[in-house]
């Protein structure tokens, strides 16, 4: 099991996230998000990265010619996508893709077999697009897809065990369990959940 830690605004998190073992780092593009970072920034970051670390920009309902140039701007090794992007969009996009759907009682699981790409199941909220710290309910995940997911929402040291024993995903994706504040990570957070996660892990 693989994980990326997103929102990302500053260089000390994206160390601290790396020198813990985090395999994927998460930048947000997307304005309206509390942990948007501009490009430009993600970039003087990414220069300083070890070249083998995974970046994944975070998308959302952008035009797919600014996803592209965005992208190749910035260094990044895939593009995250968090808002109505059709199964045509992706395959106009240069990068590999992660297409995020935001989950509740009512979603239909049979939308994914439309997508031919990497798929993040993360919770629905009415308002935000992703990162609220919630989770849904993970029991509604269909068993033929569970190791082949990225799970999303409320992730924490509360839950990572059972996520290891019960879901078994391809990766986890988390965000607002490791900060201090929105954009800012806490250290001893992402520290000691990483330390958990690589225990689990090496079991």
């Amino acid at each position: 099991m693989k994980v990326k830690i997103c929102g990302i605004t500053n260089l000390d998190d994206a160390l601290i996230c790396i020198d813990n073992d985090c395999d994927a780092l998460g930048f947000i593009f997307h304005e309206n998000s509390k942990r948007f970072i501009h490009y430009e920034t993600a970039v003087k970051i990414i220069k300083q990265l070890p070249p083998l670390v995974m970046k994944v920009g975070v998308f959302v309902n952008m035009e797919m010619k600014e996803v592209n140039e965005i992208s190749n701007k910035s260094g990044l090794n895939a593009v995250q996508l968090h808002g109505d992007e059709s199964p045509e969009y992706i395959t106009r996009i240069n990068l590999p893709v992660i297409k995020s759907f935001r989950v509740n009682g009512n979603f239909n699981f049979d939308l994914l077999d439309d997508y031919k790409t990497h798929l993040l199941l993360d919770a629905y909220d009415a308002k935000e697009f992703g990162g609220t710290g919630n989770k849904f309910d993970w029991n509604l995940i269909p068993g033929n897809i569970k190791n082949k997911i990225i799970l999303a929402g409320g992730i924490s040291e509360s839950n990572i065990e059972f996520i290891f024993r019960d879901i078994k995903p391809a990766a986890i994706d988390l965000s607002s369990s490791l900060e201090s504040s929105p954009g800012k990570k806490d250290h001893a957070k992402v520290k000691s959940f990483m330390k958990l996660f690589n225990e689990l892990r090496r079991i």
